[in-house]
């Protein structure tokens, strides 16, 4: 790696015109990557903050999404869109092929698609996406929270003004957005960041938030049971949890027994009938289609040896149940 040398006010931490993926992988462990940003914060509609944090302490490498079609459509079409940008504003945009790093704050990492020069407003950070026609709805009222925090993060670390993110929306809808170098929501983000690299620093835990990705990291994390029981009945913390999940669980199974009954009443009103029109929408009540399925039992009694040669075990997982002692009131 070589010395850090000055970009604007970051730090150029290392060229990336050569790395490997190892080399990749070892710097992102260094830092808050722009794409970590709103992981970091908890805003990510994709990944949670136990799931980066679990890369980050080397306890997990990240997963290789190289190889999936939007990634490698997103790389080809990156040089192809920086272009359409170029000709459509009449700005340059040039590479940059390097991993930033904010001066004051060395955990805020930053790797730029584009930077666009020769803007009356100064240099610019130029983000690139590709998005597909089903996610076009999240771009109706600008950029999405998730970009944002990355873009923002970009700025942080470049100490750039502004910055304009350029997506093609189902391969047809070319949009720019301007995103203003705001240092109230700066501010507020790297906070926000230093206290999770605190936590990756000190190899503390963060908290599951209810995401489905939290519910894989934790049984990663955990994907076995030793056994034991642990006795939380004299800690009032986690009592009040269980008297909280208890609560919602009769709340849930309440709400879940309502609906049925109304979807019900709607059933027996449309009897024969496909679909029902209202004031605010529209029911279907459609029959799906026949279809064939592998009768196992028989295909065991006729060829047992057969069924044995194309079965293979499934490793079991862990499943969580509450058992109350009585009903909650």
């Amino acid at each position: 790696m070589k010395a850090k040398a000055k970009y604007g006010q970051a730090l150029r931490l290392a060229s990336t015109t050569q790395l490997t993926r190892e080399q990749w992988l070892a710097i992102r462990k260094l830092g808050i990557g722009s794409s970590d940003a709103a992981v970091a914060v908890g805003l990510s509609p994709y990944k949670c903050p136990l799931s980066l944090w679990l890369e980050k302490t080397g306890r997990k490498e990240p997963e290789d999404i190289s190889h999936k079609e939007a990634v490698l459509w997103g790389i080809e079409l990156e040089p192809v869109l920086a272009q359409v940008y170029a000709k459509r504003t009449g700005y340059k945009v040039r590479q940059v092929n390097a991993v930033l790093q904010h001066p004051e704050h060395p955990f805020m990492l930053a790797n730029l698609d584009r930077e666009v020069v020769g803007h009356p407003d100064g240099p610019g950070i130029l983000e690139i996406k590709t998005a597909s026609y089903h996610s076009a709805p999240q771009w109706e009222e600008g950029v999405p929270v998730a970009y944002q925090c990355q873009v923002l993060h970009q700025l942080a670390v470049t100490g750039h003004a502004w910055a304009e993110v350029a997506v093609l929306i189902g391969g047809q809808d070319f949009r720019i957005y301007r995103i203003e170098r705001d240092e109230e929501k700066i501010q507020d983000l790297t906070e926000r960041e230093a206290q999770f690299w605190q936590m990756v620093q000190q190899d503390q835990q963060p908290e599951p938030d209810g995401s489905s990705d939290a519910a894989n990291a934790l049984s990663w994390l955990f994907p076995r049971d030793d056994g034991q029981t642990v006795d939380l009945s004299d800690s009032p913390e986690f009592n009040q949890l269980f008297g909280e999940l208890l609560r919602l669980r009769q709340q849930k199974e309440a709400v879940e027994q309502q609906e049925s009954q109304l979807k019900q009443r709607l059933q027996a009103t449309l009897g024969e009938a496909t679909a029902g029109l209202f004031a605010d929408g529209k029911i279907t009540w459609k029959r799906s289609k026949d279809r064939l399925a592998p009768d196992l039992d028989k295909l065991g009694q006729d060829h047992p040896d057969l069924l044995t040669r194309y079965v293979k075990p499934v490793p079991g997982v862990r499943r969580f149940t509450i058992q109350p002692l009585r009903q909650t009131p």
